[in-house]
């Protein structure tokens, strides 16, 4: 089965033009007038992502929703300036690279291995900032992004549970369906012991969006190969470019992008307070989502998930045998 066909058998069935708009227009119906404060966050297609990430369940969906606009308000993402993450981005541990792949969308690279901050905030606050760029950028038409993770310089002590889990929220809560693709590429064989224990907590459509890639690996070559080309992606992924992060170069692109985007707040000319207490108004007409909405949508793909990823916290007993086992070697060896 070709790379194209495996990636058309993930995606359910669509829904009819006119199924869709009646889906859209209970979600609007359901989150009230506050959406038409939101034209960008609550347009069709923004509503779609929100619909596909919840398998059509509108009350899922709208109760979904309303907590992103929230968050939205409060975290304010379209305010993150480069200055405030400029120390972030010091290594090259996330980047957006300058080509798309061969569906138009934007590629985001990320080197965990180059972590250079221990604040979880700050970390997240980058990440946000780097999905912001992301989509600024996407082709017309295109909604989706694929992340390239390489692990080189990768180890257990590189491992944050905390992060991983906000990483999750984040992509999973406020970016659904965003994500396109998630490639892996090198992992080391600890890395999969970990994503084994991981992976029942990300929702199924998240998980079934990565993908392990191994240079060493012919049928990995044509993954590559058919997402990318060849002449523009880096030659730390097998491809023929020799260009490598530069962060002052990457500098002068941000801030010469963030000038573009300026302008892209839907909320920033908005009264907070006043949506914030429309939403708070519009909350009972969506807090029954639970067992009134079990009948609708994928059961795989609910609130239970979402909040299991606070399960993450035993996993990290993992990282700090690692960490205890290589101390110890260490000891012997001096």
């Amino acid at each position: 089965m070709s790379f194209k066909k495996l990636q058309a058998s993930d995606v359910r069935k669509a829904l009819s033009s006119e199924e869709e708009q009646a889906k859209i227009n209970e979600i609007r119906k359901l989150i009230g007038p506050v959406a038409n404060k939101f034209p960008t966050l609550c347009s069709d297609a923004s509503i779609l992502r929100f619909l596909r990430a919840r398998n059509w369940n509108t009350k899922k969906a709208s109760k979904m929703l309303k907590e992103a606009l929230k968050w939205w308000l409060e975290y304010k993402p379209e305010k993150i300036r480069w200055e405030d993450i400029a120390h972030e981005a010091e290594t090259g541990k996330i980047y957006r690279a300058n080509y798309l792949d061969k569906f138009g969308r934007s590629v985001l690279v990320m080197r965990p291995g180059f972590q250079n901050t221990q604040a979880v905030e700050g970390q997240i606050k980058y990440l946000v900032y780097c999905m912001e760029n992301a989509i600024w950028n996407l082709n017309p038409g295109q909604e989706q992004m694929v992340w390239l993770i390489d692990f080189q310089g990768w180890n257990m002590g590189c491992l944050s549970v905390k992060v991983t889990r906000e990483t999750a929220r984040v992509l999973q809560d406020r970016y659904p369906e965003r994500l396109g693709l998630a490639i892996l590429y090198n992992p080391p064989k600890v890395f999969e012991s970990f994503w084994l224990l991981v992976k029942p907590f990300l929702e199924h459509k998240t998980y079934k969006k990565v993908k392990f890639v191994y240079s060493d690996q012919p049928q990995s070559l044509k993954i590559m190969e058919a997402l990318f080309e060849m002449d523009k992606l880096e030659s730390a992924f097998g491809g023929k470019s020799t260009e490598n992060f530069s962060y002052q170069a990457y500098a002068k692109r941000m801030k010469e992008e963030e000038k573009k985007m300026c302008d892209a707040s839907d909320a920033s000319n908005s009264d907070q307070m006043s949506v914030m207490s429309e939403l708070q108004q519009s909350e009972s007409s969506i807090s029954d989502v639970g067992s009134n909405a079990s009948d609708e949508g994928d059961s795989t793909c609910n609130d239970e998930t979402i909040s299991n990823l606070d399960c993450l916290d035993a996993i990290e007993h993992l990282q700090l045998d690692c960490r205890k086992e290589n101390d110890d070697k260490n000891t012997v060896k001096n």
